[in-house]
């Protein structure tokens, strides 16, 4: 004999957790910014970053529908996969090209405003960033989904 639950536990129908999500995703987001920004010098990076924005398109999938969390992004989540796998590669390949070693870090003279030295150390973080997105949520979503 089979139970059936009182109501669906995929979805959570709380106006509280609605409303919470609706501040928390961009203050979330904005923070898995700031620690993708700070990797390239302190601790942080592109893969806690990546991990960072995940749990903010979680929350809203659970709060709302998967349908609608899909319907934040201009493309599917896993297209950023071959984007970040793409972006990071080149970022390690482009020292091969000035002469150097692979991978080695090669930083532009200029310094930016809020982000302070560019180098391929930060291009290869948000490669991983968006790789980290990329596959989260293709599994996250694509279980959710499917339930």
């Amino acid at each position: 004999m089979k139970i059936k639950p009182k109501h669906d536990v995929r979805k959570l129908n709380s106006t509280i957790l609605r409303t919470a999500t609706n501040y928390l995703l961009p203050l979330l987001l904005l923070f898995s910014l700031f620690v993708l920004l700070r990797g390239h010098y302190l601790s942080g990076g592109g893969f806690v970053g990546g991990l960072i924005a995940s749990i903010a398109f979680v929350l809203h999938s659970l709060a709302y529908t998967t349908r609608l969390t899909l319907r934040l992004f201009q493309v599917p989540p896993r297209t950023l996969i071959p984007i970040g796998l793409t972006l990071s590669f080149i970022s390690g390949f482009l020292p091969v090209v000035l002469g150097k070693s692979f991978m080695t870090g090669v930083w532009f003279a200029d310094k930016v405003a809020v982000i302070g030295s560019v180098g391929t150390a930060l291009f290869f973080d948000i490669g991983v960033y968006l790789v980290v997105i990329g596959v989260v949520l293709t599994i996250l979503l694509t279980i959710s989904e499917d339930e």
